[in-house]
């Protein structure tokens, strides 16, 4: 059968799509741009009440099927049970999105062991465990996208978050270790690198008038990212649109790293 070309090559019916940490912020943004363009959706969260309120949300806007799953991905036992009884439901997912991470601040020289740690655990691991147990499944298959959360933190480096840019350079090597690994399966592991965005982990930096202003000047585009500028890349990289691009990182941030 052949791939669908031209627009319709962009269209995720008929697929199923998990995307972890997508309860608010930037997940929540392509958790719903994954269900507007047809896909049956999964809501991830820590808090269950909030990830379903979110799922029912989701299917409210765009009239695709969204559910919600709650599951500590920085525990591997875990992971592993969650997605098991997620295929259980589902079967095997067709596209794995890790985007749960977060963000810790410090002097290198006064950064933390819990505080590196927790940033390993959840920025790196996490996606290691998801892409680790969902891909088995894909492989028995032969097809499946897994799409990366990365940041433009994978090559530029800012005071105080040295530990956090490392996480997301692991991110960006971890994507194309999947696709030496994957690529003979039919399956495409690729990643998106935001640059800033506003967000509600990003409140405070919005509000700092100084710093909004070095992001608009440090950006060609001259603003701070919405999180609907992330959809289009997303479902490019899930769609069979992108069936020959593998592990590729592709940077949506306004133009800052092509700059100097």
């Amino acid at each position: 059968m052949r791939a669908p070309t031209g627009i319709a090559a962009f269209g995720l019916e008929g697929k199923s799509a998990l995307v972890t940490g997508s309860s608010q912020g930037i997940g929540r943004a392509l958790v719903e741009g994954l269900a507007a363009a047809g896909a049956s959706v999964v809501v991830h969260g820590r808090d269950a009440g909030k990830a379903a309120r979110a799922a029912a949300e989701v299917a409210d806007a765009t009239g695709s099927q969204a559910r919600s799953v709650t599951f500590d991905v920085t525990d591997p036992a875990a992971v592993d049970a969650g997605i098991a009884a997620l295929e259980a439901e589902v079967g095997v997912l067709d596209v794995l999105v890790n985007n749960a991470g977060i963000q810790r601040r410090a002097p290198i020289g006064e950064f933390s062991d819990e505080d590196w740690d927790v940033l390993m655990a959840t920025n790196v691991s996490s996606a290691f465990y998801l892409a680790r147990r969902v891909s088995r499944g894909m492989v028995e298959r032969g097809s499946g996208k897994i799409i990366q959360i990365g940041s433009v933190q994978s090559q530029l480096a800012r005071p105080s978050i040295a530990p956090y840019s490392a996480t997301k350079g692991a991110i960006v090597m971890l994507t194309k270790g999947l696709c030496a690994d994957l690529a003979p399966h039919g399956i495409q592991a690729n990643a998106i690198a935001p640059g800033y965005f506003a967000t509600e982990l990003t409140q405070a930096l919005v509000a700092d008038e100084d710093f909004s202003d070095w992001v608009r000047q440090r950006t060609p585009a001259a603003r701070w990212g919405d999180t609907r500028d992330l959809v289009g890349a997303l479902v490019f990289l899930a769609s069979s649109a992108s069936d020959f691009v593998n592990g590729q990182t592709l940077f949506v941030d306004g133009g800052m790293t092509a700059v100097v």
